[in-house]
């Protein structure tokens, strides 16, 4: 749950948003949704920043295109300042960057502002109880963004070459390598030559560091 001091047991939301509308009818539907409380609604983060001060909320539904500056870094101030309040995007923008600048910033899910009621309203109680909400548009850019980066971390390499690798971080000899893979030397040299073109070092070292930082084993 959140840092927050909730002694009602009810979930106390905040609204960042500069369209009027959108903070009115958010606003309307929290209010009406049981267990929920709309403690406020702004048009800027710094309008926003004294008032959730004071009223402690538990979930802030963050806008990305604000003025003075983006939803994105207001989360980064925001949960720098109170890291016990969940802050979720609630969009109109599906881009990647700003998907996953929203997530390293601290906001804890992204939804679009398409989102049904019912799904955004269950979306906060998720955030409110530590889970992780996202649209399914999003939630399908951030697996595929993933097994990319797994992809690229270790499919470019060859499973002959991977096993070279692994024999290599055992600390083998380029003889031992080969008598282990029941090559010859001189297919050892060939394969290291590859994994150093591919990982873009120059040596065994170097190979064994890189494997390690990117989790290629």
């Amino acid at each position: 749950m959140s840092g927050t001091d909730n002694r009602d047991g009810v979930i106390h939301v905040a609204i960042v948003d500069d369209d009027a509308e959108v903070r009115e009818g958010l606003s309307w539907l929290i209010n009406h949704a049981e267990g929920m409380e709309c403690v406020g609604t702004y048009a800027s983060y710094s309008k926003a920043r004294p008032n959730i001060e004071a009223t402690s909320p538990d979930v802030v539904l963050m806008d990305i295109g604000l003025p003075e500056k983006s939803g994105i870094e207001c989360v980064a101030d925001l949960k720098a300042e109170f890291p016990g309040i969940q802050v979720m995007m609630l969009t109109v923008y599906s881009e990647d960057e700003k998907i996953f600048q929203s997530i390293r910033a601290g906001a804890v899910g992204y939804l679009l502002k398409k989102t049904p009621s019912d799904k955004l309203l269950s979306s906060i109680r998720d955030a409110y109880t530590g889970g992780a909400p996202m649209s399914g548009e999003i939630a399908r850019k951030v697996l595929k963004y993933f097994q990319q980066q797994k992809m690229a971390n270790s499919s470019h390499l060859s499973v002959r070459e991977i096993e070279v690798l692994e024999a290599l971080m055992e600390g083998l000899s380029y003889k031992a390598i080969a008598e282990k893979l029941f090559v010859s030397v001189h297919t050892v040299r060939f394969h290291l030559h590859n994994i150093y073109e591919k990982l873009h070092v120059t040596s065994r070292s170097e190979a064994i560091a890189k494997a390690m930082k990117d989790n290629i084993l």
